[in-house]
């Protein structure tokens, strides 16, 4: 095995493996630190940051930090690795990278074009020797379009996810939230519901009503109900309307198997969801959650880094051709990222990582009240964001989820984010906004309630 070392004003700081290199370069987060990898001070942390960057990205190839022969997720990437679309920049260092990156020559094709060609150690690495202001640079240079009954991720466009829980699953009260969504220009990237029980009836009920809104009302988007892949395999077998396929996912198989999944089982989803040909536009048929730190709370990281397993998870995304990946980013709470600045930090992360890898990326702007954070961290890390170019954001009413107990982004966060950056919709879901008298051609909403929702509630319930 390798050894990885750096001196610093005569100090020789030594690192022994890979796995700890990348651990003590990473930015300080509360979840390392409970992981006993982190740097014990500033110091060793810059050490492993300078020697970090002068390793060979190429290294990533031949050192895997969690092994080869145990782990599926592993051999996803090194048997999944483009080496012609990595050709370009094999020669180059993780710091030589960085620089290229940052540079004119890495426009978004060039992006594009070398997206099947990196490994999420790779960009993981990248990251850890990045300021925040060059994660946001490097991202909004990559463009990751996908479609199902409309088109996400185009330059210029800010999607949301119209979230409309209810601690019940009343149907009258998701009814009330999805007018309110919509109303505020929300839902454009998907109608989706956190359910309160897992159980197959009540996943049923919940798809026929949101089928009936899309199709009454003629919205192009789509929906899902966020339960587990089997589940949907399930419904789908029962004729029942399933337009996207929902599962958490995690950068190793240790902790996939936590959540009751393999890639084989993604694989069967995404089969399962094609086979009703629902898309309109386009295939991509899965939504994906991720999350720093769910690895550890699965006693499933290998000794790795929190934001090194993140960075794995999106290989186990890519290979699902998804139509949106989403970091929950505090979701799980302040023993992984403690405060406002480290779920910054995070997010920021997250969004760079997955975007280069070629993943259509959202972010969930989230925190949990124990947290050192709130909603002015919040407006921060949107607003950091939508600079950078991510695809969506989520929308729930006052930001508050009564149902997940968590404090996330509302409707009137995206208006915000839209008009203060330039941004718009999704193009069709645009078009219904304005035809529909919802929004005016200048992103403006009806000061009235416009006349398709006057009876929608009690329709729908």
């Amino acid at each position: 095995m390798p050894s990885y070392a750096h001196t610093i004003g005569g100090q020789r700081w030594h690192f022994g493996s890979l796995a700890e290199l990348m651990a003590k370069a990473t930015p300080e987060r509360s979840g390392d630190h409970l992981a006993g990898v982190a740097a014990g001070d500033a110091e060793e942390r810059a050490a492993a940051q300078m020697a970090l960057a002068d390793l060979p990205l190429a290294a990533f190839l031949h050192d895997a930090v969690v092994p080869y022969e145990t782990d599926e997720v592993t051999r996803l990437i090194i048997d999944g690795h483009d080496a012609r679309a990595f050709a370009p920049v094999a020669h180059m260092t993780v710091g030589g990278f960085r620089n290229w990156l940052l540079s004119d020559a890495a426009n978004t094709d060039a992006l594009a074009a070398l997206a099947s060609g990196l490994i999420p150690e790779m960009v993981a690495a990248t990251s850890k020797i990045c300021r925040n202001q060059d994660l946001i640079l490097i991202a909004s240079k990559v463009k990751v379009t996908t479609k199902f009954r409309n088109t996400l991720g185009l330059a210029g466009r800010l999607s949301t996810r119209l979230q409309p829980n209810h601690p019940t699953d009343d149907p009258a009260g998701i009814a009330a939230s999805i007018v309110d969504g919509l109303i505020f220009g929300n839902g454009d990237a998907v109608i989706g519901i956190n359910p309160a029980s897992d159980s197959l009836p009540a996943a049923t009920s919940l798809l026929h009503m949101l089928d009936d809104v899309i199709a009454r009302y003629n919205i192009p988007t789509q929906s899902c109900v966020l339960t587990h892949v089997t589940n949907a395999i399930e419904l789908i077998r029962r004729d029942v309307p399933v337009d996207i396929i929902f599962q958490s996912v995690a950068g190793t198989q240790a902790a996939n198997s936590s959540f009751g999944i393999d890639l084989a089982l993604l694989a069967e989803g995404r089969a399962a969801a094609l086979s009703q040909g629902r898309g309109t536009m386009g295939d991509n048929v899965m939504y994906l959650e991720t999350g720093q730190g769910s690895a550890l709370s699965a006693g499933a990281h290998h000794g790795v880094d929190q934001q090194t397993i993140e960075a794995r998870a999106y290989a186990v995304a890519r290979v699902c051709k998804p139509l949106l990946v989403n970091t929950v980013v505090g979701f799980i709470g302040p023993e992984y990222l403690y405060d406002g600045r480290q779920i910054t930090r995070a997010g920021l992360e997250d969004h760079f990582c997955g975007k280069l890898l070629g993943l259509p990326m959202g972010c969930d702007i989230c925190y949990t009240n124990h947290s050192e954070a709130d909603q002015n961290d919040m407006d921060t890390l949107l607003t950091l964001l939508g600079v950078a170019g991510t695809t969506f954001i989520m929308g729930i009413p006052g930001s508050d989820d009564i149902m997940l107990n968590y404090q996330t982004t509302s409707f009137h966060d995206a208006l915000y984010a839209r008009k203060v950056l330039g941004l718009r919709p999704a193009p069709e879901f645009e078009a219904w906004l304005q035809n529909n008298g919802i929004f005016d051609t200048q992103g403006r909403m009806s000061n009235q309630i416009p006349a398709l929702f006057q009876t929608a509630i009690q329709g729908v319930a």
